[in-house]
């Protein structure tokens, strides 16, 4: 039974403590979308992203009113659509991505992920075919996000696709001055169910179509931390599990309720953490509510792991669908305290990777300079992917060379997506370890059978 006190404190988390539904997202299965005509691929596409979500947005904006809980984004994943357009007999999958577009346009969501490829252990025509059409896709389009998995802790990782990747991310931000990188991941362990953009895909075994339901809550769990200011990280710890457990019943509250006004099966919640640039809304905030002086000072992986794994401890109490993500988000370009401690040189790039480790995804909207070499950027999701595929975690790359700027300038992004400083990429060149190509062999705690 919801007592007095805990609609009160809801209250207070919307009001006060930026507390919101991140976002709604309704996955659609295009698996029988496919046609050798890509016309009449597109066609399809269309017709049935605009028939199951014709009344996502509708929905999402009548609960929003009605249960006075702010829900801040509607979107849409399809099948990888190097899966979904396989048949196609086209080289070129653009018209695929502005078929994308325009349904999402049409049906009114913000982003619609899905055009993507999973290449962890090797690559087929279509996933070759899409990741060509990477930079034209996401130059030309508005809501279109993209997304590739190169590893897995099954397969290892895929050098040859890490290697195209680095130099699609360079075309991708030389066609678009830098926007189209905003939306593009670089996965390894890829989940099927996560409704984050970037990133978001309808995995091969999902259903039909499904909602899942991203909830946040950083300016939550910071004003939580306020009222136990130098107590044990026992009792940090046990406050932040109590807190993540109430916003997940109000994602789970939620996520029911969509689930019954669309007619379609309730997925999953994801609780991670996610930040906005708005003031107070900034997990870089909690963790320095733990004692530090600055996000990316001595002990901020530390702190790090603890709030992650208290959300997820949370979280999994309130709610039995528990997927996608699941923790904290570390979105330097999304975060103002993230924001804040890069532009003074507290928070590095290494850091950061260090912080991946143990938190939600990875090196994530991170602006770079425009001169960096696609061998570095490659480099980099070598190192990212090899953190995940080892912890046999998600993690992923969304960096941006952001062409004409160098180290201390500032980019600004819009909207969600925030602004960033640019920072320093180490200068030693990785250049012959990436022209080896190949494989790395997936770790022998890969054989769970």
């Amino acid at each position: 039974m919801i007592t007095t006190n805990e609609i009160l404190e809801t209250i207070e988390m919307i009001s006060q403590q930026h507390l919101d539904i991140r976002t709604i997202t309704m996955g659609i299965s295009l698996r029988d979308c496919g046609h050798p005509d890509v016309k009449v691929c597109c066609g399809k596409i269309y017709d049935k992203i605009t028939r199951c979500a014709k009344d996502l947005v509708k929905t999402g904006e009548d609960i929003e009113r009605e249960f006075g809980i702010p829900i801040v984004n509607k979107r849409v994943s399809v099948t990888p659509v190097a899966v979904a357009c396989e048949c196609c007999d086209t080289e070129d999958y653009a018209p695929i991505a502005t078929a994308l577009d325009r349904a999402a346009a049409e049906v009114g969501v913000n982003f619609i992920g899905g055009f993507s490829a999973l290449v962890q252990k090797g690559f087929t025509r279509g996933d070759r075919r899409l990741i060509r059409a990477i930079p034209e896709a996401l130059t030309a389009t508005e809501r279109v996000c993209s997304s590739v998995n190169v590893a897995s802790t099954r397969a290892g990782i895929n050098m040859d696709a890490v290697a195209i990747m680095g130099r699609v991310i360079k075309r991708t931000a030389e066609m678009s001055r830098g926007q189209g990188c905003a939306k593009l991941v670089v996965f390894c362990n890829a989940v099927e169910d996560n409704p984050f953009m970037a990133g978001a895909f309808h995995g091969v075994g999902e259903p039909e179509c499904v909602v899942n339901v991203g909830v946040s809550g950083p300016g939550v769990v910071h004003s939580a931390l306020q009222k136990v200011k130098g107590q044990s990280f026992d009792v940090v710890a046990e406050t932040v599990k109590k807190t993540a457990f109430r916003v997940t019943r109000m994602g789970e509250l939620v996520a029911q309720e969509a689930s019954r006004r669309l007619g379609v099966p309730f997925g999953i919640v994801d609780l991670s953490l996610a930040p906005t640039p708005a003031v107070g809304d900034s997990v870089a905030d909690i963790l320095e509510e733990m004692g530090l002086e600055s996000v990316g000072a001595p002990g901020t992986t530390a702190a790090l792991a603890l709030l992650n794994d208290a959300v997820k401890k949370g979280g999994v109490m309130a709610s039995s669908n528990v997927g996608g993500l699941s923790g904290a988000f570390i979105p330097v370009s999304e975060d103002a305290g993230m924001i804040r401690a890069a532009a003074s040189g507290k928070l590095t790039i290494e850091k950061l990777e260090a912080m991946t480790c143990v938190c939600s995804v990875g090196l994530d909207m991170i602006a770079v300079p425009g001169d960096t070499p696609a061998e570095t950027i490659s480099a980099v999701i070598a190192d990212e992917a090899a953190i995940g595929m080892i912890n046999q975690k998600t993690t992923a790359v969304r960096l941006i060379p952001v062409p004409g700027k160098t180290v201390g300038d500032r980019v600004d992004f819009g909207g969600l997506l925030g602004s960033a400083p640019v920072m320093p990429v180490n200068p030693a060149s990785p250049r012959d370890f990436i022209a080896r190509g190949g494989r790395i062999p997936a770790p022998i705690n890969s054989l769970k059978n």
